[in-house]
Formats: C-alpha cells, structure tokens, sequence
C-alpha cells in the first residue's frame, strides 16, 4: 500500500496549461491534493515546507489564470517553488529534491522554462519582474515570448532596499506589472520593523469581511459608471485602516488585502487584473505559512525547514547531532561577551532570532 495520497484531479495536471480546462470547483480540490503531495514530498526529502504550503491555493490560481512560462512568474527567494514545481512538469521527479542529480530546492531556469529566474537570496523579484517587463515593451522576443510579468514577494522579503529600489522605478515608468505581497507576517521568524507593523496595520483595522467587495479589484478597473461609487467605498475602507498606502504613494494601483487561502477571492481578483490592469499594481494576500499541515502551523517556525519526516505526526526521522548550531555556538559567545562588556551591540535581520 503505497503512502502517497490521492490525487485524482491533480493526477490530469502535467503543466499549466491544464489547469485551464477545470471548474472553479475542480481548482478548489485541486489546491486540497497539491497541498497533500507537497508535504508528502517533503516527508521524503526534507527541504522547505511551511513557506510552500502558504502559497498553495496562490500557485493554483496563478497558474489557472496566466499563462506561464510566456507569463514570467517570479518567486522572490523562491523556497516556496514547490508547489509550483509539481504544477510545471516536475512532479514525477519532486521526490528528488536537493539530491544530487535531482530538482533544485529554489527556481533554477535551466531546470524548466517554467523558472524564468534563478533566486535563492531575497528581495530581487520586484527587480527581475520589471526588467521582463521593460523588455516586453522594448519588443524583446525570447523563446516563449514575454507577457505578463509576476512577482510574488513575502513581507520580510518587501522590507529590503532592493524591493523598494525597484517598486520606486517601477512607480516611475508606469510600465504593466503585477506584484503580490504575500504577507504571512513570518519570512523564517516573526519579522520586526516599521514596514511590519504598517502591513499588520493595513489589515488588523478592518475585517476581511468588510474589505471583500473592496478586494475585488482596484478602482480603476471598473467599469466607469460603478468607479465613482467604488472609490468612496474604498477611500472610506482605507480611512478606518491606515488612511492610504505606502504602495500607492509609490505609484501602484493596490488592491487588498484579501485572503490568501479563498480561492474564490484570487481567482476575481487576478481574472480581473489580467483583464483590465494597465500600470504597476500590488495585490496584498494575507496567508499563513504552514496551511493545512497542524504538525507544521503549531512549531515556532510554521515549519519553514525540516528534515524527512513522519507525514501523519510530522516527527522528524533525522537524528539529531551531537554537534551544536553554529547559530547555538555564536549566540552563547557572545553573551559571553556581553557579560564583560555592556556595549557589544548585535546586529541581525529584519526578524526576531
């Protein structure tokens, strides 16, 4: 008896393009197996698994919606990939992750023309995304053409220079460009900074009940004769939360925050953006890393990294070192040092460690 889940709508996905002849309902069980194959995967080969799970229901309706790789999905960091891996060809070798040989724990474009960019360090998506689209609208024409260009960029990863840098050049050139924050308040631990507690702000001020009709595009999508009437509402949405956004100030079109798991909300929402959006717009999605896996939601770190593991008790198999943590090792040394010299200052990342 095989411990592989079952997955019968997954089982007709071999690439994106498939995903275009399901019902929206089909899309829905579709994001139930593909959350169950990825930690099935993981239990194998260990790897990153929290961040993957956080954007399960996000990667099914990307890809039901455009159409990669002439759309250029980018993942900033990209150890969430692996959801989007079985979608684009890989799933018969996702049990070959970081082993020799087998598929790469991040985007790898020599792996599949499905990664359009090769990550692993954070905060460059925005970047690379924009430059598609500057090449697009310079009539480059690479091997499966240009579209759209995606850039998918977590909260801790928004905090950097790079990403405003290059929100701040996008804003400027006004060229078509959809980012989405995925904004789970974890990159691999609770992130701290203004931009934190601004984004917390953005979305604890109202609930998402209230903003639903809001999220459902930006105003100036709409149809005219409904703009007037939507931009009061929202204006009057905006007032009770932080009364405007960075991001529009920046010169992008916002539109959240919505609920990263609500298939129903992503699905009109980018429907909406693919069919009407014209400059730079963010779409704020609140997600949980870790979704739909209890052994990975109840650790500290919603189970970012692990080792192979028990899939119904999330036990992990690796035995565990004799040798301590490097990350042990230095924190024990210097508060060593700190007891002799109460000026010692640490400087660490944008999260609590």
């Amino acid at each position: 008896m095989s411990d592989r889940p079952a997955t019968p709508t997954l089982d007709r996905v071999h690439v994106p393009a498939d995903l275009k002849a399901l019902s929206d309902t089909e899309l829905k069980r579709l994001a139930h197996e593909l959350r169950q194959e990825t930690i099935s995967a993981v239990s194998v080969t260990g790897g990153h698994l929290g961040a993957g799970l956080g954007v399960v229901e996000l990667t099914v309706a990307l890809h039901a919606v455009f159409d990669a790789p002439k759309d250029r999905l980018i993942w900033d960091v990209s150890h969430q990939c692996y959801p989007h891996k079985i979608l684009t060809g890989r799933r018969d070798r996702i049990r070959t992750l970081r082993t020799e040989g087998g598929l790469s724990g991040f985007t790898k474009r020599s792996e599949s023309p499905y990664d359009p960019f090769g990550a692993a360090h954070s905060s460059t998506s925005i970047s690379a995304a924009l430059g598609f689209a500057v090449a697009r609208d310079l009539g480059g024409a690479p091997e499966n053409g240009i579209g759209d260009a995606i850039a998918v960029i977590g909260d801790g990863s928004m905090s950097a220079g790079m990403a405003f840098e290059a929100m701040n050049n996008a804003g400027h050139l006004g060229k078509r460009l959809i980012v989405i924050l995925n904004d789970n308040e974890m990159s691999i631990a609770p992130p701290t900074g203004a931009l934190s507690s601004y984004l917390t702000r953005l979305y604890a001020g109202a609930p998402f009940q209230e903003l639903k009709a809001a999220a459902k595009g930006a105003v100036s999508l709409l149809p005219h004769p409904f703009q007037e009437g939507a931009k009061r509402a929202k204006e009057m949405l905006k007032g009770m939360t932080v009364g405007g956004t960075l991001f529009e100030e920046l010169g992008f079109s916002y539109v959240g925050p919505i609920d990263g798991h609500d298939l129903d909300q992503l699905l009109s929402v980018l429907r909406t953006v693919k069919a009407r959006a014209t400059g730079p717009i963010l779409i704020h999605a609140i997600t949980q890393k870790g979704k739909g896996y209890a052994p990975a939601e109840g650790r500290p770190d919603k189970g970012h990294a692990t080792g192979k593991f028990n899939m119904v008790t999330g036990e992990q198999k690796k035995a565990k070192s004799n040798a301590p943590s490097y990350t042990s090792v230095f924190a024990k040394a210097l508060i060593q040092e700190a007891g002799f010299d109460d000026k010692i200052v640490a400087v660490t990342a944008a999260m609590l460690g």
